[in-house]
């Protein structure tokens, strides 16, 4: 008997984060990590849950694994955030609007921009010399 859960992958920069959330105790899961033990830093747990309190859920109500690799903090807290959403979104269709409108449904696209040849990084010019 497998246990029914809702998928969503989410993307920043280099970060690619797969959560999975299932109806369960509250355990919130990253890395096997708990979410506070490996998202330190102050508002990344609140910007995390920003998706479910938006809905109006409760995360108590949920047991959420994530798998999260590549990139940064911020990059990797954004994409829990995008994966919680579009699980979200699969677990009942209606939030989609409600999470639309607060910007939790559109993956960033700025990333890294590449090194110009000649240059010393993407627009950092050498040092221009007259004479």
């Amino acid at each position: 008997m497998s246990v029914q859960y809702y998928e969503g992958v989410g993307r920043r920069k280099e970060s690619v984060a797969r959560v999975r959330m299932m109806s369960g105790l509250g355990k919130f899961l990253v890395n096997d990590k708990d979410v506070a033990d490996y998202f330190t830093r102050f508002g990344d747990l609140q910007s995390i849950l920003a998706p479910l309190a938006v809905v109006g859920q409760n995360p108590q109500s949920y047991d959420i694994t994530v798998k999260v690799k590549g990139g940064g903090v911020t990059g990797q807290t954004e994409a829990v955030r995008l994966g919680l959403a579009r699980a979200l979104v699969k677990l009942n269709p209606e939030w989609r609007t409600a999470l639309r409108k607060n910007g939790f449904l559109t993956r960033d696209p700025r990333v890294k921009e590449r090194k110009k040849p000649g240059l010393k990084r993407a627009r950092k010019a050498p040092t221009y010399t007259k004479r």
